[in-house]
């Protein structure tokens, strides 16, 4: 689908609420699944991506129930399979787009007595899938993969022994997978990672009924197996990686006022606020509670204020590594160079999206440079109109659709039904803040 956006009409205004956060989202339905009882979860994200890992787990054997709560979430039970363990599927399980489910999947099942065949769409075929394989074969499941340790990928689990995995790359889906598997080997297995991702499990295990232990000066963290998680009724909250795009409209719209409300504040993923502060944004978060073990509260935006290029260091990357290409939008608006370093895993998220933002970002009319691990973008750059291709990336056609608003025309972007991975009301929403933003 081509959608065309424009520039914004006006500023933006009011509050938004924006879908659940797909990664607790992902969590909460698998461990739901591994454990004894019933689960009830609420604001669950109704996304492709989530709705992947739904079907996942009841072609598994866990029972599902899923209802549409509005507001782009769904409320769901699930019925756990516990010490029993997951069924054989009787055919391979599409894991869609979605690596969080295939790469999550793989830790699950490694320590159980089945065959289970893992495919994705072309996209996810791409993406290695070795950085989770490697670790789950020294514990001892058995793991056939495509060339180039990628998808289709067979799992034949069983029994496992703990590991002491220090992962080169800070990958919660790494760290996720290997502590699951940890749960069905005997002993502590421990991982260790170069910067510390995104902590969701370790916050969320413990309301499963699984301790997890962390030193988070040396990114470390550990469980004891083998261990069966308890069900759990767990409300997800709302995901700052979809409210970054309405801070990031706020910001580079002038004179807006915008509050996200009752968004997901778990300090690794706000780096992006961290940025945009440094950049001279007028942006603030405000904690008001908690929700899924995680700290909830609003993100308040005034637009307009002047802004200035800054470095990003590489041990912040990942904490925003999601929203380099919103941010690498914002700096086309700001005064300087913003340099981005120790981005090399843009290169294989859905898209390479450190070359595709780059290269849309060009056709636009900023100064953008790129190495191998690293991108500058030169501002303050006036945004013109073009003709761009999303890749099939959600948040690459988000990122254009931000951009479009401060440009001097129409923006074109291929493949948009590419947002509905994380964030199917996202057109909704910006129009509903005043952005109009499309035609």
């Amino acid at each position: 689908m081509r959608h065309v956006a424009t520039r914004a009409a006006g500023p933006l205004r009011g509050e938004v609420r924006v879908p659940g956060d797909k990664s607790v989202s992902h969590r909460a339905v698998l461990f739901a699944a591994m454990a004894r009882g019933v689960s009830h979860l609420t604001g669950v994200l109704d996304s492709a991506d989530v709705r992947s890992t739904l079907a996942a787990v009841h072609a598994l054997g866990a029972g599902v129930g899923i209802s549409e709560a509005g507001g782009g979430s769904l409320d769901v039970t699930v019925s756990g399979w516990g010490a029993t363990g997951p069924t054989e599927p009787d055919a391979e399980i599409d894991c869609g787009n979605s690596g969080t489910t295939a790469r999550l999947l793989m830790g699950v099942l490694a320590g159980w007595p089945v065959c289970v065949t893992l495919t994705g769409d072309e996209s996810l075929s791409r993406r290695p899938m070795g950085r989770v394989t490697v670790p789950l074969s020294a514990m001892g499941a058995e793991i056939v993969t495509a060339a180039g340790g990628r998808m289709p990928v067979r799992i034949f689990g069983g029994g496992l022994h703990a590991l002491d995995h220090e992962s080169q790359v800070a990958s919660a889906q790494v760290k996720t997978a290997v502590l699951l598997a940890g749960l069905r080997a005997s002993g502590r297995t421990v991982v260790s990672e170069p910067v510390l991702s995104r902590d969701h499990t370790e916050r969320l295990l413990p309301a499963f009924g699984i301790e997890v232990g962390r030193d988070e000066d040396l990114h470390v963290c550990w469980v004891e197996g083998p261990a069966v998680p308890i069900a759990a009724d767990v409300a997800v909250p709302r995901d700052p990686s979809s409210a970054a795009f309405m801070v990031g409209a706020a910001t580079v719209v002038p004179a807006s006022d915008v509050v996200v409300c009752d968004v997901a504040l778990n300090p690794t993923r706000l780096g992006f606020l961290r940025v945009l502060a440094r950049m001279g944004a007028d942006v603030e978060a405000r904690t008001t509670g908690a929700a899924g073990a995680e700290p909830v509260g609003d993100i308040v935006v005034h637009g307009g204020t002047a802004l200035r290029g800054v470095l990003v260091a590489a041990d912040e990357s990942p904490s925003l590594i999601d929203e380099v290409p919103l941010l690498a939008v914002v700096a086309a608006r700001a005064e300087g160079t913003t340099r981005f370093e120790g981005v090399r895993e843009l290169r294989v998220k859905e898209s390479d999206r450190l070359t595709a933002v780059a290269d849309g970002l060009r056709a636009m009319g900023v100064s953008v440079r790129t190495g191998d691990d690293w991108l500058e973008v030169d501002g303050v750059a006036e945004l013109h109109a073009a003709e761009l291709d999303s890749l099939g990336d959600h948040r690459l056609a988000m990122t254009y659709a931000v951009a479009a608003l401060a440009a001097d025309g129409p923006v074109g972007i291929e493949r948009f039904e590419s947002v509905g991975v994380s964030y199917p009301g996202f057109l909704a929403d910006l129009a509903a803040l005043g952005g109009g933003g499309s035609r």
